[in-house]
C-alpha cells in the first residue's frame, strides 16, 4: 500500500534521477543535424541558416551542425537514414517524408509579415514579356525548383490542373532548375519564358531576398521585384515546418520543440537572419496539419499514373 512517505521518497528519488536522466540522450546523440532544403545557392543558404545552428548549440548543449542538401528528396533520405536529426521541409517534401514511411513529428513553422502561417505558389513570367496569363504559355517552356517543391512543382501542377490545365500537355517543355533562386534565373536568363515559385507577400519573395543580397540581372542591373510579373497564383498553402525524428528521446525532443518556441526572443537576430526580417513569429503545428498537402501529392501522382 502506497503511503504519504512512500510517495515522498519516491518523489525525492525521482527529482534526485531527473537531471542525470536529462543528460542520457547526450551519450547517444553527441552531434546533432540541421538539414536544410536548397531554397537558394549554397553559400546563401549557409549564411542564412549558421546563425540558428549556433543558437541551438547553445540551448541544446551538444554541436548542431548544418547540412545543406543537394536537392529535397537527400534531406527525406537523411532523416529516413536517421543521419538527420532536424529538418527543415517545404510542405511537400515533408509530406512526401511522411507518405514514404519516414516517421517524423512537425514543431513549427514560420509566421510572415502577414500574419499568416503559409504562402502562395505563383508562375512568374518577365516584366517586359508579351505574357500576360497562362493562356498566353501555352506551348512554352517553365522552370520548375524541385520535384518535391510545394510552390516550384507540386502546387503549380495540382492548381493548374483544377484550373483545366494538364502541365505536361501544356507547356512546351518543363525542366528543374534545382532551387527557387535557380528558377528565377533561369527567367532572368531566357532560358524558360516562365518560372514557378514562392510568394509570401508583396515584399517577401524569392526575388527580393535574392535582390537583398545584391543578386543581378544578366546585363548586370540589379535584380528587383518589378522585374517579373505573376500570371497564376495558387490557393493558400500552409508554411512547411521544422521537424525532427520521432524516434528520439522524448526530452530531446521537448528540449529542441522549446528551443525553437523561444527563437524569435531569445535570438532575434538570428530569427530575423532567416526572412531579411520579413517574419513574425513561430506557429506551432502538428501532422494535421499537412493532411491537405498530403491529399494535393497524391492527386498529382494518381495524375501522373493516368498520363
Amino acid at each position: 500500500m502506497l503511503n504519504r512517505r512512500t510517495l515522498v521518497g519516491a518523489a525525492a528519488l525521482m527529482l534526485a534521477a531527473g537531471p542525470a536522466f536529462a543528460q542520457d540522450w547526450k551519450a547517444k546523440y553527441p552531434e546533432l543535424t540541421l538539414g536544410v532544403i536548397p531554397a537558394e545557392n549554397a553559400s546563401g543558404t549557409v549564411d542564412r541558416w549558421t546563425p540558428l545552428t549556433a543558437y541551438l548549440t547553445k540551448e541544446l548543449g551538444v554541436p548542431v551542425k548544418l547540412r545543406v542538401a543537394n536537392d529535397y528528396a537527400a534531406v527525406i533520405e537523411g532523416q529516413r537514414a536517421g543521419n538527420i536529426q532536424i529538418a527543415f521541409y517545404g510542405p511537400a517534401s515533408f509530406a512526401r517524408a511522411v507518405m514514404t514511411g519516414v516517421k517524423l513529428e512537425p514543431l513549427v513553422n514560420q509566421k510572415h509579415e502577414t500574419g499568416a502561417s503559409g504562402y502562395y505558389s505563383v508562375i512568374y513570367v518577365r516584366s517586359d514579356s508579351p505574357y500576360k496569363s497562362i493562356e498566353d504559355l501555352k506551348g512554352k517552356n517553365l522552370a520548375f525548383v524541385d520535384p518535391n517543391s510545394t510552390s516550384g512543382n507540386q502546387a503549380p501542377r495540382f492548381f493548374l490542373h483544377k484550373a483545366g490545365h494538364d502541365v505536361d500537355k501544356f507547356f512546351g517543355k518543363t525542366f528543374y532548375a534545382g532551387s527557387h533562386e535557380n528558377a528565377v534565373l533561369a527567367l532572368a536568363q531566357g532560358t524558360a519564358d516562365a518560372a514557378a515559385n514562392l510568394w509570401n507577400s508583396e515584399t517577401d519573395t524569392t526575388v527580393t531576398r535574392m535582390a537583398a543580397k545584391g543578386m543581378k540581372n544578366p546585363d548586370g542591373s540589379p535584380l528587383k521585384q518589378s522585374d517579373f510579373r505573376v500570371v497564376f497564383k495558387s490557393e493558400f498553402l500552409p508554411e512547411g515546418p521544422f521537424a525532427v525524428l520521432a524516434s528520439l528521446p522524448d526530452d530531446l525532443k521537448q528540449t529542441i520543440r522549446q528551443a525553437f518556441v523561444d527563437f524569435p526572443t531569445k535570438d532575434k537576430a538570428a530569427f530575423d537572419k532567416l526572412s531579411d526580417g520579413k517574419d513574425l513569429g513561430l506557429t506551432p503545428v502538428t501532422l494535421k496539419d499537412y493532411q491537405p498537402i498530403i491529399d494535393m501529392l497524391r492527386h498529382n501522382d494518381d495524375q501522373r499514373k493516368r498520363s
